[in-house]
């Protein structure tokens, strides 16, 4: 029975319980609607009556028809002035209407009907701006500082006006032609407008008027039939349903004491939390012993979980819009696969349970999120991400047209959900470079810093080619050779790639005591002491170190440097040490000292790198002498230890073993023997 490992450390589950609380309190504190319900679609539950009183909700559309209708109509807004019915009053007595004096009482009765209905200058229309129409044909007037909207058929123009005076005093038998009196004592002169128009006041009222659209319309009253048990929901029954949806969940969500409510979430918050433990416990149990690995991985998930709760209060509408997918490409950029895509799919498990559409969006990210995850190795550099962008719209799309069909609906129209999808999509390029911050923050190493750190034009492997030719050709070989080991196993195979050719960058701060580096006929450690040598050898790994702090390599690369030999002797001048009669004792010059490999990528880079120079010396390089190469240098670091602090099975190391083997008879195959061409 295999052995369980449970990480004690505080440090395990410290995290895990602050994560844990702040679930349970960010969790949504009213119940949810538990109805899923489309337009076009069958009403698939029981018949639905309203257990209160509702307001019907417009929709977005008409909403916005009514602030249309609105911003094409003004209201024209004037003040009664007092001034001009005075004045106006005033001429009339002054004026001298001969033998119709005696019927001034008459016109004045006349001009006072005509201002206590008001006169405006002309229809109207003329105060309107250009395009707009007279919102029903009604006015306001103030006047004794009150408003009133009134017809405008109630009020009088100036000619109006005119025509009323004429019929009035014509009605009144005044004695004389009524026109003629008018025109020769100018009284039709003497009628103004005593309505007049505020401009201002009427773009202010205007403006509110159309910002302010009242948000209901109508009420739904309690016992109500509101659908029923396999009836077509159409747009007047999905209102309906919405207004309800909304007033339950904003006020009567939940009924029941709030003990309840709580506990329900501390245990769901509790269920989502143990799942994401063991995900991470059956995938790579050793990033418990990484906390800032550990902490990220807990930090992405509650990224995910803060953005899906806080999209869905603000508007569930816009969760189309929200880039999940960038979760899968925060994780792939720091873990393996087999990581990843568990962790990604417990990151979407709110979605699916406290969203409104929680199934279709859970479907849709994930297998958006699976597409991501694949083509991101693909195309993860510049713009090649927005191939990546363009795959995963098509995707969401394709997902999002499949649930409309299984609707009943033979095709969608609404643009707006498919214009969410793609901004959503490309959201994902625009949140890429986060992933720089949170290596920062974090303290890791992407994947792609490092395809970055293994391309051989950065200026620290250019000096490498440069001063220590030999050595970065060494670099080289061993990468090769690495990188098919790593494959074998599962092993983080860009890690080991920059692992080998940074590990012996020390080197080429004495190039010339390496004896892949060394100039025909010049021999650098004759003259040296065995001690001596070994001192210059060993010091090209203080040195290395020394250069990676320097060009600010990552640590887990610097790991590299200060393992891959380990705690083993410079074995060709220790054994010249003693046989020269050295003290046994007296020999810690010739050890390194570094640290034993931890991880099976860094047993990798010790194994190939040993086996690199070892086969340059061989004489005989047949099946058998590579084979006894291989297994010679791994039990060599066997017995001295190397191995026991290290992260690899007895299984992995046999599979690294038989590739290192097909790989080295591969490099140094045998070559024929071209004959020699006859003189004819």
């Amino acid at each position: 029975m295999p052995k369980i490992r449970i990480n004690h450390s505080y440090k395990v589950y410290l995290p895990l319980a602050v994560l844990f609380v702040i679930l349970a309190v960010i969790f949504p504190r009213v119940g949810k609607f538990n109805y899923d319900y489309r337009k076009g679609s069958p009403w698939m539950y029981e018949t639905l009556i309203a257990q209160f009183d509702f307001p019907i909700l417009k929709t977005d559309a008409q909403i916005q028809a009514e602030k249309g209708a609105l911003g094409s109509s003004v209201i024209p807004y004037f003040r009664y002035s007092e001034t001009v019915v005075h004045d106006r009053t005033a001429l009339i007595e002054k004026l001298d209407l001969g033998a119709c004096n005696t019927f001034k009482p008459q016109i004045i009765n006349a001009f006072d009907r005509l201002y206590e209905s008001g006169i405006i200058s002309e229809s109207g229309t003329e105060y309107l701006p250009e395009g707009k129409t007279m919102d029903g044909n009604v006015i306001f007037v103030q006047k004794d500082r009150r408003a009133k909207k009134i017809p405008s058929s109630e009020v009088y123009t100036v000619r109006e006006a005119r025509d009323f005076l004429l019929l009035f005093l014509t009605e009144a038998e005044i004695g004389c032609n009524a026109d003629s009196l008018c025109k020769a004592a100018g009284i039709y002169d003497l009628i103004k407008p005593n309505l007049l128009f505020d401009r201002q006041t009427t773009e202010l009222v205007h403006d509110e008027s159309v910002n302010y659209v009242s948000p209901t319309a109508g009420i739904v009253n309690a016992g109500q039939l509101i659908v029923s048990n396999g009836e077509i929901i159409t747009a007047e029954i999905e209102q309906l349903l919405d207004s309800y949806k909304a007033e339950y969940e904003s006020s009567l969500g939940y009924s029941g004491p709030r003990i309840w409510l709580w506990l329900g979430n501390i245990i769901i918050a509790l269920g989502l939390v143990a799942v994401l433990y063991f995900a991470i416990y059956f995938t790579n149990y050793r990033i418990y012993d990484n906390p800032n690995t550990y902490t990220y991985l807990l930090v992405i998930f509650l990224l995910s979980t803060v953005m899906a709760m806080a999209v869905e209060k603000a508007d569930p509408e816009l969760l189309y819009m929200t880039p999940f997918t960038l979760i899968a490409l925060y994780l792939v950029a720091f873990f393996k696969k087999r990581v990843v895509l568990p962790v990604y799919i417990i990151s979407l498990l709110p979605l699916l349970v406290f969203s409104h559409n929680g199934v279709e969006l859970f479907v849709m990210y994930l297998v958006a999120g699976v597409v991501t995850i694949f083509f991101a190795e693909i195309y993860n550099r510049g713009w090649k991400q927005f191939i990546t962008a363009i795959i995963v719209f098509f995707v969401l799309l394709v997902i999002y047209l499949a649930f409309r069909l299984i609707d009943g609906i033979s095709g969608f129209n609404d643009y707006r959900i498919i214009l969410y999808l793609f901004i959503g999509s490309f959201l994902s390029v625009a949140g890429y470079p986060l992933i720089y911050l949170f290596e920062r923050l974090f303290m890791l190493v992407s994947n792609t810093r490092l395809t970055e750190l293994t391309d051989t034009n950065n200026k620290l492997l250019r000096d490498l080619a440069h001063k220590a030719p030999g050595t970065f050709q060494h670099s080289l070989q061993v990468m090769n050779l690495a990188d098919a080991a790593a494959r074998s196993i599962d092993a983080n195979v860009l890690l080991v790639r920059a692992g080998a050719l940074y590990h012996d960058i020390g080197k080429m701060m004495n190039p010339q005591c390496f004896i892949e580096n060394e100039n025909l006929g010049v021999r650098y450690h004759d003259g040296l002491s065995p001690r001596e040598s070994a001192v210059e050898i060993i010091r090209h790994v203080p040195d290395g170190m020394a250069l990676a702090d320097k060009y600010k390599l990552p640590d887990i690369v610097k790991e590299f440097i200060i393992t891959h030999h380990g705690t083993t002797c410079t074995a060709y001048f220790y054994n010249k040490y003693i046989n020269e009669g050295g003290d046994r004792n007296d020999a810690d010059d010739f050890f390194y000292k570094g640290r034993k490999p931890t991880t099976k990528e860094q047993i990798i880079i010790m194994l190939c790198d040993t086996l690199e120079a070892a086969s340059r010396s061989l004489k005989d390089y047949s099946a058998k002498s590579m084979s006894d190469l291989v297994e010679r240098i791994v039990k060599s670091k066997m017995n001295d230890g190397q191995f026991e602090d290290a992260d690899i099975s007895l299984k992995e190391l046999n599979i690294v073993k038989n590739v290192l083997k097909s790989y080295l008879q591969q490099v140094y195959h045998a070559r024929i023997v071209y004959p020699k061409r006859l003189k004819g």
